[in-house]
């Protein structure tokens, strides 16, 4: 059984997609973040970074084993099961390239634009530096798509899966057919698995589970940098 302590962020349902994939008993542990749950020391325990996901394998190697970082959890979870990442030794480092992309690039990248788009509208300098290379990035995954079939390689992999959460919001930056052909032809095939329709509806469903369950307390500025900061260290002191 694998326990995903998490909540459906692009980095929550990237190993969403993944369990629904590879077919492994899970379950779903609610870690709402707006509310702090990621400083409790239970969850320290399996994220000592204090972030979403973690995974606990109850039968991992040498027994119960926990996990944070999402794309460590995919290299894992595929080298447990042998799917989705292939034997083929060029293959496989083609997808793990494609994985780290995603990790330094994608993933922060497009987190920070959102945040100034949302949370920093009267910074006209982060909005400018972090949309552009949002831009940039669209624009390295459609000269891949290009060549490609599949962002690792020519088959359908982890990197596809950590990747397609971050790109749900293409239609915001202005993403389509005319002007990113292979970029859309990718994300089209996405939704097209049943593993990927299946998580989108389970998001929706956990979302709005946590949102009720969050009704009542108090919230976490998870912006703050300072004070998320502080938490931890109050958290863990000694």
């Amino acid at each position: 059984m694998i326990e995903l302590h998490s909540k459906p962020t692009p980095n929550g349902q990237k190993v969403m997609i993944m369990l629904e994939e590879i077919g492994l008993p899970w379950k779903h542990i609610d870690v709402n973040i707006r509310t702090g749950d990621q400083f409790t020391p239970e969850y320290l325990k399996l994220s000592p970074n204090n972030k979403i996901p973690a995974i606990v394998d109850t039968e991992g190697p040498g027994g119960r084993y926990s996990m944070m970082e999402s794309g460590a959890i995919l290299i894992y979870l595929a080298e447990k099961t042998g799917q989705f990442l292939p034997k083929d030794p060029r293959k496989r480092y083609d997808v793990l390239q494609w994985v780290i992309f995603q990790m330094a690039h994608v993933g922060p990248m497009f987190g920070q634009a959102n945040h100034f788009n949302t949370h920093a509208k009267d910074n006209q300098y982060g909005k400018d530096r972090y949309n552009n290379e949002a831009m940039r990035i669209y624009r390295v995954l459609e000269n891949r798509l290009r060549e490609s079939a599949w962002l690792g390689c020519d088959e359908y992999s982890i990197a596809d899966m950590a990747t397609y959460p971050w790109t749900k919001g293409y239609k915001e930056k202005g993403i389509d057919k005319a002007g990113f052909p292979n970029f859309m032809r990718w994300f089209e095939a996405m939704e097209a698995r049943p593993a990927v329709q299946r998580n989108n509806a389970m998001a929706a469903e956990i979302r709005a589970r946590m949102s009720k369950a969050a009704e009542g307390k108090e919230a976490v500025n998870i912006y703050d940098t300072k004070d998320n900061a502080a938490r931890l260290a109050e958290a863990t002191k000694p």
